[in-house]
């Protein structure tokens, strides 16, 4: 097919291409997300300020709010890595860690 043709035939269908309008995705995700700066700093005993730990997470979200970033449209903290223990629980399943962590992640994520 020909450069023409395929110019062509694209032009014809645009009309018939159209994003759903739902008012979804109308802006990026907006929030903070701590791997880009912090990444897995696990080393709280010496570098407490740049670790992953409750204190980071609770700090920044008061930021977020305090500074005027929530009335705009950022609505999100992501704790995406680092945050559980190094053993599962009794089930198997992924736990937080309770050291760095020690009101929970449920509480964590209810601030």
């Amino acid at each position: 097919m020909s450069l023409l043709s395929c110019l062509v035939l694209s032009g014809l269908l645009v009309p018939y291409v159209s994003p759903l309008d739902n008012g979804l995705a109308l802006t990026p995700p907006m929030g903070w997300l701590a791997w880009e700066r912090f990444r897995c700093n696990l080393d709280c005993e010496n570098d407490p300020d740049n670790c992953i730990h409750e204190n980071l997470f609770v700090q920044h979200a008061d930021l977020m709010a305090s500074e005027g970033y929530s009335e705009v449209g950022y609505d999100t903290v992501t704790l995406d890595d680092c945050w559980m223990a190094m053993e599962r629980d009794s089930d198997g399943k992924l736990q937080g860690d309770h050291e760095r962590f020690p009101s929970g992640i449920k509480a964590l994520a209810d601030h």
